[in-house]
């Protein structure tokens, strides 16, 4: 008979391994749980980014399995946690300034109320054409950029399709360390 099958091995298991673990749990994902809203999917992001993260810098350190899989893991867990770091933060304004060198100008637009109704607001831009023109471009490649990247997501989180990989090749030579379902040690 097993240890763990007897009432001593299941409480032992549960005051030595699974409450402290419970505990390290919440206090790794408090922020998360802080932030998490049923209306809003930015702790729910925020639960994704701080577990691939977790795995990520463990598996780095930690990992068991052969080095030339376990880093491409690694560098796509990494991926996903930049993506959703960027999507949480909105960082693509930021993107989107270096990319092109220059700032999107909010000096110039304005909300003014609509006469007789202050409650609603107008959105006039008093900029000239060249600056109207480049912030559709700014905003365009931001939606662009934004898109890309949650596209980019899903993709390495769903993984590979496996049978599709040449039988003939190295399966290492192939694999890219994305997939969710394969970061474990």
């Amino acid at each position: 008979m097993s240890y763990n099958y007897t009432w001593y091995g299941r409480l032992c298991s549960y005051l030595f391994r699974d409450l402290p673990n419970f505990l390290k749990n919440i206090w790794k994902f408090r922020k998360a749980l802080w932030s998490h809203h049923w209306w809003d999917s930015y702790g729910t992001l925020f639960f994704i980014e701080i577990g691939v993260e977790d795995i990520s810098k463990n598996l780095e350190t930690k990992g068991n399995e052969v080095e030339h899989s376990r880093l491409k893991k690694v560098e796509k867990m990494s991926r996903v946690v930049e993506i959703l770091k960027n999507i949480r933060d909105y960082r693509y304004h930021d993107i989107v300034e270096i990319e092109l060198g220059r700032k999107y100008d909010t000096e110039n637009i304005k909300f003014i109320p609509f006469e007789g109704n202050s409650e609603l607001h107008e959105l006039v831009d008093y900029n000239n054409e060249e600056q109207k023109e480049f912030n559709r471009k700014f905003f365009k490649r931001v939606t662009e950029l934004e898109e890309q990247e949650w596209v980019e997501l899903w993709t390495i989180m769903k993984g590979q399709d496996y049978t599709t990989f040449d039988k003939e090749k190295d399966f290492d030579e192939q694999f890219d360390g994305s997939g969710l379902r394969g970061w474990w040690d």
